[in-house]
């Protein structure tokens, strides 16, 4: 995942272009003698100017996204999305491990998969506002300051996807409530002593090994359309009361901001 207003893949259609890193580096073809000799500014003046505009401009674009989300991007937020978006390769970015079970298929459409998830630790963060979308946005803004080098390590931890919010609905399974957990899977190489993050309100937790069932989706999320995947994967499911009833996982490859997000629902088999 990949939030708060970063694409991370390319642009969604019909929405608002991604700013691309070759965009950026065209900011910084012109000639610092040029430069020079056209405002009388100096050399180190110039080589700062094409960072500072980098900066302006993708935290621009991301204040534009979060206003449709009705989420307020702080300024503070320039220098990580500016490290997570020179940072965004693709062959980069670590997937979590797991073990596949099963596939089951109709007619060569794949209904859901059935995985096991290790043991392992995740940094995660609780949100609850008026709307699912703003507390995804906002917890993921969070987690991206820890992975930005706001940690105890002061490196930059990097991307794992899924990034996954933890859901939960009422006995009924009829809507949800507004409690949810964002979580960000922390890479292999820092599982055994991971930076502690200079956020209070982020928490390490240790998750057990876990059974999920698993079915991709793609479009926004927000309760109206998780609540449609709950429904349709418990009646696609050949035993759904083997697992949790009233928890379960949103998996997000892509980030927020995009229309054609790349998602999962996940239920998680009971212990």
């Amino acid at each position: 995942m990949e939030a708060g207003g970063c694409r991370m893949g390319g642009p969604a259609p019909g929405g608002p272009a991604a700013i691309t890193l070759e965009e950026l580096d065209g900011m910084a073809e012109e000639s610092p003698d040029s430069a020079y000799h056209s405002n009388g500014s100096s050399l180190e003046e110039e080589a700062e100017r094409p960072e500072d505009e980098e900066q302006e401009r993708l935290l621009s674009y991301w204040q534009s996204v979060g206003r449709g989300h009705q989420v307020d991007v702080p300024r503070d937020m320039a220098e990580p999305i500016q490290q997570l978006t020179r940072n965004n390769n693709p062959q980069e970015r670590q997937t979590i491990p797991f073990t596949l079970i099963q596939r089951k298929e109709k007619l060569g459409d794949l209904l859901y998969e059935k995985r096991q998830y290790g043991k392992a630790k995740w940094a995660c963060i609780k949100m609850k506002e008026k709307q699912y979308e703003q507390s995804i946005c906002l917890g993921f803004m969070k987690l991206m300051r820890y992975i930005c080098e706001q940690n105890s390590s002061g490196l930059y931890l990097g991307i794992t996807i899924p990034i996954v919010t933890i859901v939960h609905t009422n006995e009924s399974q009829s809507e949800m409530t507004q409690s949810v957990t964002v979580a960000y899977y922390l890479p292999e190489v820092l599982q055994d002593e991971p930076p502690h993050p200079f956020d209070s309100d982020i928490i390490i937790e240790e998750w057990p090994s876990t059974i999920v069932y698993s079915r991709s989706f793609r479009g926004i999320t927000n309760e109206d359309s998780i609540m449609r995947e709950i429904n349709l994967l418990a009646e696609i499911l050949e035993s759904p009361e083997l697992c949790l009833q009233d928890t379960f996982i949103i998996a997000g490859y892509t980030n927020p901001a995009a229309a054609n997000r790349h998602n999962e629902i996940w239920f998680l088999q009971r212990p």
